[in-house]
């Protein structure tokens, strides 16, 4: 795949010696804006909401603020220890685990996001990950996602998604695509690098 990481590591390679680095540019972006392209399908509160690599904290403690009941799972110890202490709110409930698993999550969500996530899983995780995913989600909720497209940082492991793929494998697990963007600029004005915006609702059965 072009612009793929092809040294085979961790999905969190790389995140957990920049950490302190990461957490200052996580915290640095603007949750309304970085969202606002799909903010008009976040639920009205309150609502259950899963944001899987939750990092930091940033969107949990925005979406808790406004009144969601959020469970923020993270991998990386230092992101869930700065989300402790940046984000503390007794709406959010952290949870050590990762996609495509997910062993932890328990219940169903109005909202599941996956924002910059889904680019570090291989294929064989991503067929997985989909699959984990639609039984969490209740029905007529929203799966938000992120694609990342361009060079890949140095020590990281990410694989170029295409959306088309993306659509296929949400259709087989009854996930049906409402929005599609494609070209979105980097928050960070990191060049050569764009994202794809993907949303699903989930039908029902």
């Amino acid at each position: 795949m072009a612009g793929e990481n092809t040294v085979m590591r961790d999905s969190t390679a790389g995140y957990v010696e920049k950490a302190e680095e990461l957490i200052s540019r996580f915290e640095g972006v603007d949750f309304e804006a970085l969202h606002q392209p799909v903010s008009h399908l976040f639920p009205r509160p309150p609502a259950r909401i899963l944001d899987v690599g939750a990092g930091s904290g940033r969107d949990a403690g925005a979406f808790a603020q406004i009144g969601h009941q959020v469970v923020a799972v993270e991998p990386v110890d230092a992101f869930r220890d700065a989300g402790y202490r940046l984000h503390p709110h007794p709406d959010i409930r952290w949870v050590n685990d990762r996609l495509p698993a997910l062993k932890r999550v328990k219940g169903q969500y109005d909202l599941i996001l996956a924002s910059a996530v889904w680019m570090h899983l291989d294929e064989k995780d991503r067929r997985a990950a989909m699959r984990r995913v639609g039984p969490h989600l209740a029905p007529d909720s929203i799966f938000i996602l992120s694609l990342r497209h361009g060079p890949v940082p140095p020590e990281r492991r990410m694989y170029d998604v295409s959306s088309a793929e993306t659509i296929f494998l949400a259709a087989k697990n009854n996930l049906k695509v409402v929005l599609r963007l494609e070209e979105q600029p980097s928050v960070h004005g990191t060049p050569g690098v764009t994202w794809t915006r993907l949303a699903f609702k989930r039908l029902a059965e």
